[in-house]
């Protein structure tokens, strides 16, 4: 039985796998326990420091576009309408996505998937285009070669993205996972809710966050390891038909957005995976 380094966040989903309940005859997971889990991104990228990890599909996507050695399987371990994440201050003249127009934006780092997603809708439905915004990032992307687009500044060192909202230097802010609270702030998007509905309707998905990597060289030396990690997350696990629609956009926003440098196949997106996963 081989013993698998893995980074993935704990969930109610993925705590009795991390935790040895769910049997393998083949590996074992060794938690990593990296918390929040968007911390073991740039370490797998830039290091293959795990044998498994979770990872944001704008982040493996431009893994895969400048050659990094994973290999994407198909299992979605977060995906969520990203409208919430949208929030401007309560008393601002923000009224809608549409009073977007030469603002300033804040995100953690451009390349955040959350912020892809976003910035995907407001072009699609509000004709914003990520260049009619000013961009306002606080992090280098997870992969080293994926540099900010000229429409995107870095904030002053020692920055904090929630002051810097709060006290009128951004007009807006993408929080991700962590939106704070507080009656100061609200979304962007009047009915985030509906917006995220209105999404799913015109695509037929809900956004994908977060996906299942793993180390190319592992599962070229062992090609039953493929399947039977795919296996292990019953729940989570689906297959490359079902995850078509996602990628696709997800590649065609990343290319308008900067954040690749050309667009992405089928057969480039899922190379490496043992042909015995659908």
């Amino acid at each position: 039985m081989r013993t698998l380094r893995a980074a993935i966040g704990r969930t109610p989903h993925t705590a009795a796998l991390l935790d040895g309940q769910v049997a393998s005859p083949l590996l074992r997971l060794e938690d990593a326990g990296i918390a929040p889990i968007s911390r073991a991104f740039a370490p797998m990228v830039r290091e293959a420091r795990f044998d498994v990890s979770e990872m944001a599909i704008a982040t493996f996507l431009q893994a895969r576009a400048w050659g990094k050695p994973l290999v994407l399987l198909p299992v979605v371990l977060a995906a969520r309408f990203q409208e919430a994440a949208l929030l401007c201050r309560a008393d601002g003249p923000i009224r809608g996505p549409a009073d977007l127009e030469g603002r300033r934006i804040g995100v953690r780092a451009y390349s955040q998937t959350t912020g892809m997603w976003l910035r995907g809708t407001l072009a699609d439905r509000f004709g914003l285009r990520p260049e009619a915004m000013r961009w306002t990032t606080f992090e280098d992307a997870h992969v080293p070669e994926c540099r900010d687009p000229p429409w995107a500044e870095r904030a002053p060192p020692g920055s904090d993205m929630l002051s810097m909202l709060r006290d009128g230097r951004l007009d807006a802010a993408i929080f991700g996972n962590d939106t704070p609270a507080g009656g100061d702030l609200r979304t962007v998007f009047p009915d985030p809710a509906a917006a995220g509905e209105a999404f799913r309707a015109a695509h037929g998905f809900t956004p994908v966050n977060h996906l299942l990597v793993a180390r190319r060289p592992l599962l070229e030396g062992d090609p039953a390891l493929g399947p039977e990690l795919v296996r292990l997350f019953p729940a989570a696990a689906t297959d490359r038909g079902s995850l078509a629609p996602a990628l696709a956009l997800a590649v065609g926003y990343c290319v308008e957005q900067g954040l690749l440098p050309h667009p992405l196949a089928a057969e480039d997106i899922w190379a490496g995976l043992p042909s015995a996963v659908a």
